[in-house]
């Protein structure tokens, strides 16, 4: 009998957000500061050199930030792991009430629960309190070091779209030319995540334009303004 396979996406949850999060600040902040000074009246090489280290300076920063943040989700996970075996250790016919508690709450009767959870136990009893009670699956912890590449690499991508732009337009076009790209590139950014998560687009593609559109405009008023006051 041929195996029955669905086609559910949660298991993306977590690459699909990093690259999400990261090619949208990277898009965003990038264009940003790019029309901030362009705005100002930047000349074409400041206004390259300023951007490629935005580029550079948010790529590790997004790396570090994501690191930090799921190393700390890893240790959590596996400071869990630890309390789990030692109960289970040390306080064996609690832990067997707890999981059999823990059925009956999802509508299994007493006594179908407590064989429920009595058979688990005997089968591989950490598994069974780490799925269960916790949430956690030990075949798939937090990857720190994954997180930080693919948050790196995607913001990086984001972040070259308006760089490249502002690299080919010309000096009068340049704003024109870098808000319409990073426009485009966030329309296309929705798109993609909406229909990788199997989400309609329209709405995804909603928010990060309009989020996007919004921080460009803000930096582009602060920079005409700063231009203005010190020339």
């Amino acid at each position: 009998m041929a195996k029955h396979r669905e086609g559910h996406y949660t298991h993306r949850i977590g690459w699909l957000r990093a690259m999400v999060l990261g090619a949208n600040d990277g898009i965003i902040s990038t264009a940003a500061l790019l029309l901030g000074m362009a705005a100002a009246d930047a000349s074409r090489s400041t206004l390259l050199t300023a951007g490629m280290a935005g580029l550079v300076a948010g790529a590790i920063s997004m790396a570090l930030g994501e690191y930090v943040s799921v190393a700390s989700q890893r240790d959590t996970e596996r400071s869990d792991i630890a309390k789990e075996k030692w109960e289970l250790e040390h306080l064996a016919d609690h832990e067997l009430e707890e999981l059999a508690g823990i059925y009956r709450s999802k509508g299994l009767s007493a006594e179908l629960a407590q064989q429920v959870a009595v058979q688990l136990t005997e089968h591989d009893a950490l598994t069974a309190h780490l799925r269960d009670e916790l949430g956690i699956d030990q075949e798939d912890l937090a990857q720190p070091l994954v997180a930080a590449g693919s948050s790196a690499i995607a913001f990086g991508i984001g972040a070259a779209v308006p760089l490249v732009a502002a690299a080919l337009a010309g000096f009068s076009a340049r704003i024109g030319v870098i808000l319409g790209v990073s426009v485009v590139a966030l329309v296309v950014l929705g798109f993609t995540g909406a229909r990788a998560g199997g989400a309609p687009p329209a709405k995804p593609i909603a928010r990060v334009v309009t989020g996007g559109v919004a921080a460009m405009a803000i930096t582009m008023l602060v920079g005409k303004l700063f231009g203005a006051a010190v020339s």
